[in-house]
């Protein structure tokens, strides 16, 4: 009888994950979106849209050529990039003439948005659907970083002999982080036919804001 109990018990332990994931992936959007509104996050994201064919015209620099200090002609912002957790003064101010800061805050905004859209599926199917199809085309739209970001991959910066490992496959820090979407891609995918199966088996429902 014990036995029974759990098995029903597990058979409907679905329900209580996808809600789990919902909740997660809220966690997850609006903490990294709310910190969108800050100039450490707005500065390091730079690398990846600047170098985007989708996204750099939102940028007013992103397409400038300089000398470094090695006399190779680099994208201008890589002589702006500040270290998390320090403050330099004329970075901040290429940034603010660049564009970064005011893209941040709309990008941060746009990702809490779609956390929120996910959260609400708990309750209203329709809503649920547009915030997992929206984690999806986003989750997307940054693996497609993997391809244009340089950053992504570890750089052959030489040393006290040739550098093993640089280039495709190997992964930055920053590529590590990217290569993660592929589980937020998935898990949208996921909240999307959840979300549609519950709006078609009740379409008269009225437990939806949209």
């Amino acid at each position: 009888m014990q036995n029974s109990r759990l098995f029903a018990y597990l058979l409907k332990l679905d329900v209580y994950s996808f809600n789990f994931l919902r909740i997660s992936i809220f966690i997850v959007m609006a903490w990294i979106g709310g910190l969108k509104a800050f100039h450490y996050e707005a500065d390091g994201i730079v690398p990846f849209v600047a170098n985007s064919p989708f996204m750099s015209f939102l940028y007013k620099n992103a397409g400038n050529k300089v000398l470094n200090e090695d006399q190779k002609q680099v994208s201008e912002y890589t002589l702006y990039k500040t270290p998390e957790g320090k403050t330099v003064q004329k970075n901040i101010e290429w940034h603010m003439q660049n564009g970064t800061y005011v893209f941040s805050y709309g990008l941060g905004t746009m990702i809490v948005i779609i956390g929120s859209l996910v959260l609400l599926g708990i309750w209203f199917p329709k809503t649920g659907a547009l915030g997992g199809g929206l984690t999806f085309l986003m989750s997307l739209v940054t693996l497609s970083f993997l391809v244009t970001t340089p950053e992504a991959y570890v750089p052959d910066l030489g040393g006290d002999f040739p550098t093993p490992q640089y280039g495709f496959p190997y992964l930055s820090g920053a590529g590590r982080l990217v290569i993660k979407d592929v589980i937020m891609m998935a898990a949208g995918l996921l909240l999307f036919s959840d979300s549609l199966k519950k709006v078609v088996k009740s379409p008269n429902d009225r437990n939806s804001i949209l």
